[in-house]
């Protein structure tokens, strides 16, 4: 168990307008105390004439496969797609086997694998600065097509990946699938969820949080239980600097089936707190670290997760900041708002953990989304003309009791410890007149799935959407089916569909008339080979919400 943080203060009427001094403050103090040499270390702007990487090294130079860590791809849109690779010809040095010299990539897009016909070639600089990787926007693009990529170096030749761009914006889609997928704890367990997952038909993955975790791992890769050393002895501390995160990036990518997974669909990513640290709010960290500390390993980590990320340029870091949210279309079938719940929030109430409501977490003024992002989300909706309005995200929205009397303690972490924010956010999907909402959720390593009422306390009240929240990867190794809690859980929420505690992800089919989530699991991680199986498959139908077995 973690520590718990220190209680925040209540706040008064006069809390946003104290938040944002003290963020500002924060940033100020994070530019002070970092000086020049972190300054530019974290600074976002290209390398240009002069900077480190004027040097060029030749890549025909370059004499191991510099392709270990794999390719991916992501944010499809209308007109292009977004491609990702990272030079590592040693991934388990801080150098990665490369000098500090900017090396050209070249980069081509086929309509077919065995690239006879290619639409789109390129070279791309990898910069030492981002550790040599790569973001190629690959455009313009037709709509709605399929493509196959790859990069060379030199002699090398990357593994082929296969991506596509979204239908156009005012094209009437009749379907599309798409996976989940979460907390993959790299030391708890093996990737079979992936290896599964690269073999679906899907056209995109949403990954909702926790691609890493900052913890040690060992020499043995914990339950992975590989021969003693196999691991370097750099991995077994947490990730605090720059060279921290982005060598537990080239662990964590050094998997073949996340690697698999990458290279057969593309991801929309976003992050929850192990990406950083555990359970932070915004620049209050889990421990007593001062907030200016806190924001150098912040900046960190945000540096090095848009390096490993198939992300575009709109969300290179600028310092310990990352705007993170955006919007992506699927024709007019789908709108989807990907949230950042982590960055900008009040600081979770009492300590953190489970505990009662009270006037501390019911205080209107606290928000788990921070004032810009929530209007950001409230207006896109009024714009909206998609059929199915999905938000991506990262932890528990419905209410979540934990005993079947009450008062019944509820996470401080996940939308219970911020309930005036849910409320606005649901009196902004009902003002705009969204009718098929879905959440997507990750965080809680088992499978959810939930109605979303306008009264939790009133089972009979309308249903405003649906939540699908997907287990983990391995995050809890093996799990169960029914755990210890599943009895408690289904009765204290009766809005509450479906509970499953195996490891695997989930597969959404979203249609004209009807979405099907479909929880997908495996029996074991710990050890290789488990089989796949669909624990349980629910539909909600268009204009009329809620959660029905198949």
């Amino acid at each position: 168990m973690t520590p718990a943080k220190q209680p925040a203060q209540s706040q008064s009427s006069h809390a946003p307008e104290l938040r944002a001094a003290a963020r500002h403050l924060g940033r100020r103090r994070f530019l002070t105390v970092t000086g020049a040499a972190a300054a530019l270390a974290f600074s976002v702007n290209l390398p240009t004439a002069g900077a480190a990487s004027a040097a060029e090294l030749d890549a025909a130079r370059i004499t191991d496969d510099p392709f270990t860590l794999g390719v991916a791809s992501g944010d499809p849109q209308s007109d292009s797609v977004l491609l990702w690779t990272r030079l590592a010809p040693a991934p388990y040095q801080a150098d990665s086997g490369l000098p500090p010299q900017r090396v050209e990539v070249g980069w081509e897009l086929a309509l077919d694998e065995r690239f006879r016909r290619v639409v789109r070639r390129g070279t791309a600089t990898a910069h030492p600065e981002f550790h040599h990787t790569v973001h190629v926007e690959a455009g313009p693009l037709p709509p709605g097509q399929v493509y196959f990529y790859r990069f060379r170096a030199g002699s090398w030749i990357s593994p082929v990946g296969r991506t596509r761009t979204a239908p156009s914006p005012y094209s009437r889609v009749s379907d599309l699938t798409f996976g989940l997928v979460s907390c993959q704890k790299y030391d708890e367990g093996y990737y079979t969820a992936y290896k599964h997952l690269a073999q679906e038909d899907v056209d995109v993955v949403f990954h909702l949080g926790d691609y890493l975790y900052e913890y040690a791992v060992n020499a043995t890769g914990g339950s992975r239980a590989y021969p003693a050393g196999t691991l370097p002895g750099l991995f077994n501390r947490e990730t605090v600097t720059l060279e921290d995160y982005r060598l537990r990036y080239a662990l964590y990518k050094s998997d073949p089936d996340l690697r698999a997974a990458h290279a057969a669909h593309p991801f929309v990513v976003t992050w929850d707190d192990h990406e950083t640290e555990n359970n932070y709010a915004d620049d209050t960290p889990e421990n007593s670290v001062p907030p200016e500390e806190f924001l150098i390993r912040r900046a960190a980590a945000y540096r090095a997760y848009w390096e490993n990320m198939p992300l575009r340029r709109p969300q290179l870091p600028d310092g310990p900041d990352l705007k993170l949210y955006r919007r992506l279309h699927w024709g007019r079938l789908a709108q989807f708002d990907v949230l950042d719940t982590r960055q900008y929030r009040s600081n979770q109430a009492y300590g953190d953990g489970w505990q009662y409501s009270g006037p501390e977490s019911e205080d209107p003024s606290r928000t788990l989304t921070g004032d810009a992002q929530e209007r950001w989300l409230v207006n896109g909706w009024h714009r909206s003309n998609a059929l199915w309005n999905v938000v991506p995200q990262q932890v528990t929205f419905a209410r979540r009791y934990n005993s079947t009397t009450l008062p019944s303690q509820v996470s401080m972490d996940s939308w219970d410890g911020y309930p005036a924010s849910r409320d606005r956010v649901l009196a902004g999907a009902q003002a705009a007149g969204i009718e098929n909402l879905m959440v997507l959720t990750g965080d809680v390593h088992v499978s959810y799935g939930f109605d979303i009422k306008r009264d939790f306390d009133d089972p009979r009240s309308r249903t405003l959407g649906t939540e699908i929240v997907t287990t983990s990867v391995t995050s809890g190794r093996d799990g169960s089916e029914k755990p210890s809690n599943w009895d408690t859980l289904m009765a204290a929420n009766p809005h509450l569909k479906f509970f499953n505690g195996r490891r695997g992800y989930a597969k959404v089919s979203l249609g004209r008339d009807l979405a099907r989530a479909d929880f997908k699991t495996v029996s074991h991680v710990t050890t290789q080979g488990a089989p796949l199986t669909t624990a349980g498959s629910f539909v909600t139908e268009v204009g009329e919400q809620g959660l029905k077995p198949a």
